[in-house]
Formats: structure tokens, C-alpha cells, sequence
């Protein structure tokens, strides 16, 4: 349950960072509040999962999946660029994330 809620964790952490550029400097109302919310609820279901998981492996597995949806997003929505190289490396932070899970046991 713990993996789960920290996976959560990780899609709402997308969900701020992603509308921190929608909120465009905190100055459109609903993006902002979507972005605050998100944030909140991320926060909430980190602290979850810290409950049953060690803080450093599920800080870096809560900071990769935002790293990796926020990156794959700004691709998809900002034309950020997708070179090789750019993908290659943040392909490397799922290959951690993945790493992560697999030597904890699954807890």
C-alpha cells in the first residue's frame, strides 16, 4: 500500500509542477489553485508513505516520478526539446525509480 500511495504521491507532484507553468507566475486563479491542491495532496500522501518506507528511498522515488512526468510533459505540452540524449538520461531516473522498488522488497 505504501508503493502505491507514494506513486500517487509522484502523479500529484507532476500535477503542481506542471501547473506552475499553467498558473503563469501564480497570477491565473484556477491553475493556481489546481497547482496548490496538488501540492497538498502530494505532500499528504508522501507523509503516507514515509510511514512504512525509508525517507531516502521514497524522497528520490517521489522526486523521480515528478522529474520523469514533468520532463515527459514539457515535451509533450511546452515543445521542450526530445533529443536523444534528453531521453536517454531521463529514461536513467526511471531505471532508478524501478532499482528502487525492486531492492526494497516491494515493502
Amino acid at each position: 500500500m505504501s508503493w502505491t500511495l507514494l506513486i500517487l504521491a509522484g502523479l500529484f507532484e507532476i500535477g503542481w509542477a506542471i501547473g506552475l507553468e499553467y498558473s503563469d507566475g501564480f497570477s491565473k486563479p484556477l491553475p493556481t489553485l489546481g497547482t496548490a491542491i496538488s501540492l497538498i495532496i502530494s505532500m499528504i500522501l508522501l507523509a503516507r508513505a514515509i510511514q512504512d518506507l525509508p525517507i531516502g528511498t521514497a524522497y528520490a522515488v517521489w522526486t523521480g516520478i515528478g522529474a520523469v512526468g514533468t520532463a515527459s510533459f514539457g515535451i509533450i505540452l511546452f515543445d521542450e526539446p526530445a533529443t536523444m540524449a534528453r531521453i536517454g538520461f531521463i529514461s536513467l531516473i526511471l531505471v532508478g525509480i524501478v532499482g528502487l522498488h525492486l531492492i526494497s522488497g516491494g515493502q
